[in-house]
């Protein structure tokens, strides 16, 4: 195996034809051989340029709808033949066989097929055989060969062509050969998902996941750590797909973070009003509807301003001025909305650290989602927690049942609550959390937390009783004792939404009655963890 080869004959077979001929046209420059197939070499030849039909090399013309042309030794053969063998140089001249340097392939569009929700049939016609098989093939034989799947990479190729007289180092095939592999299997990956969709296999015996990469990042969540960030081509709405206007790069937390408020502020449909969502360490820190999205940041800033500094901030509707100006009264460290107005960017453009995101569309709160997590030695995967309630859901077991207004403010709580690490508690009044307790092995101890930061709220607003007074709580799974049930009811809660379920559920129900409060069973929970 040399270091330094020359490339003098190309197979060039591409779906996505961004850049060919700009990229043909500086390998005949440099006296490369062109051989293509179907729709590449029709537009070579358009072009001006001499290329010559693999059909012509293999002997066969292309058949059966162009699923086999590539598919032939003559191909193959001059992919895989080692050229420091005799005995591979002896057959591939006793065969006719001519020696392939460097393989630009890219693939059939089958994730873009499936992603316009095409039918079966074009799915399965959209997936490629003969050039993951000629990827594979020229990726092995990297001692000799080039292979290109990106269109990325031709200028890569051509800067490494230019710095070796026209050759390339194997430090420099090695890594096209990774991508190359990385390319398959992410395409295979891409197939099998699809299949098991297809067929409704909900646990297939193999799980594969892609991703391309996105974002090489300073560190992840500590400084000592590496990072990337990776999208998986599905578009959803968010972080991934997002357009960013200003500010500097995006860290890992960044990304957590605000992939944490984009996805509960997309729960809030905007043709119900404006909703803003601020998040503090992947946790929700202030939640709220209001009149305008102004009225909707400050209500959710009230929650809980302390933990609102260097926060996310996540907003339903297109960011307009006035709102970015209240946001810019404090340091924010990502503001991430469907769109934003000219003036509200301008508003932006004078704070250079605070990112700004746009997506152009809420995420969809019920779409089918798969979320994986991995563990020592494996990893779990789950669909993405889309369950949701309704009035006409709910089970009232108590005495006294909601008024109105209280019932709105438990669906808003037990919404919120979802997007709360457990153990959750969320306290709500008047379409905005006024007090949350995240993530504490206790339950009792999160609806005091919750409580306390409510009471200092207060205070910090010269308020003469805590916020939580008249509210509602919700919590993410059933209270397990009448405590943390009772502790909600002496912060001033009047109405409960929990999952029920326990084996002491009498024993709540009476300790709500005794408090005088309304509860409300919603037959499932909110673990998130």
């Amino acid at each position: 195996m040399t270091d330094l080869v020359p490339i003098r004959r190309a197979l060039i077979s591409v779906s996505d034809k961004t850049g060919l001929l700009d990229f043909a046209r500086a390998l005949d420059a440099r006296g490369v051989e062109l051989l293509s197939t179907g729709g590449t070499a029709r537009a070579l030849r358009e072009a001006g340029l001499g290329v010559r039909d693999v059909a012509d090399v293999t002997g066969f013309p292309e058949m059966m709808d162009g699923r086999v042309k590539t598919l032939h030794p003559a191909v193959h053969g001059g992919l895989l033949a080692l050229r420091d063998d005799q005995e591979h140089l002896t057959a591939m001249e006793a065969h006719g066989i001519l020696p392939i340097d460097l393989l630009v392939v890219n693939l059939y569009p089958f994730e873009e097929t499936v992603a316009k929700g095409a039918s079966h049939d074009d799915c399965i016609e959209n997936i490629d055989i003969g050039g993951p098989a000629m990827i594979r093939a020229a990726a092995k034989n990297h001692g000799f060969v080039n292979v290109v799947v990106d269109v990325a990479d031709y200028g890569a190729l051509l800067a490494e062509l230019d710095a070796n007289d026209d050759r390339t180092t194997l430090a420099f095939r090695k890594r096209l050969a990774q991508i190359a592999y990385a390319r398959t299997a992410a395409y295979d990956a891409a197939v099998s998902t699809w299949m098991a969709d297809a067929i409704g296999e909900a646990a297939p015996r193999r799980r594969a996941f892609a991703g391309t990469l996105a974002q090489t990042l300073r560190y992840g969540e500590n400084p000592h750590q590496r990072a990337a960030f990776y999208t998986d081509g599905s578009h959803r709405p968010g972080v991934a797909t997002a357009r960013q206007w200003q500010g500097k790069e995006l860290s890992y937390n960044n990304i957590n973070d605000t992939d944490a408020a984009f996805e509960l502020v997309s729960e809030f449909d905007p043709a119900d009003g404006p909703a803003c969502a601020i998040i503090k360490h992947a946790n929700p820190c202030g939640v709220a509807r209001g009149t305008t999205l102004r009225d909707a940041y400050r209500r959710a800033y009230d929650c809980d301003r302390i933990s609102a500094f260097g926060g996310i901030v996540a907003l339903n509707r297109e960011l307009d001025e006035e709102t970015a100006k209240e946001i810019v009264q404090i340091f924010t460290e990502v503001v991430i909305a469907p769109a934003a107005t000219e003036a509200a960017r301008a508003v932006f453009a004078g704070k250079k650290n605070l990112r700004l995101l746009t997506t152009g569309a809420l995420a969809d709160p019920v779409a089918p989602v798969l979320s994986f997590r991995q563990v020592s030695g494996g990893f779990l995967v789950q669909d993405k927690d889309t369950g949701r309630v309704a009035e006409a859901d709910l089970k009232v077991v108590t005495k006294r049942r909601p008024g109105e207004q209280e019932m709105k403010d438990l669906l808003f709580a037990w919404t919120v609550a979802k997007h709360v690490k457990s153990n959750a508690i969320v306290y709500s009044k008047g379409a905005a959390t006024v007090g949350i307790g995240a993530g504490q092995m206790s339950r009792v101890d999160s609806t005091r937390i919750a409580a306390r930061k409510s009471q200092d709220m207060a205070d910090a607003l010269t308020l003469s009783a805590p916020l939580t007074q008249g509210s509602v709580v919700a919590s993410d799974a059933f209270f397990p004792f009448p405590d943390g049930l009772l502790a909600a009811a002496e912060a001033g809660a009047s109405a409960v939404i929990q999952p029920g379920g326990s084996m002491r559920d009498d024993e709540v129900i009476a300790a709500a009655d005794g408090a005088g409060l309304a509860m409300v069973f919603t037959g499932i929970r909110h673990f998130r963890h």
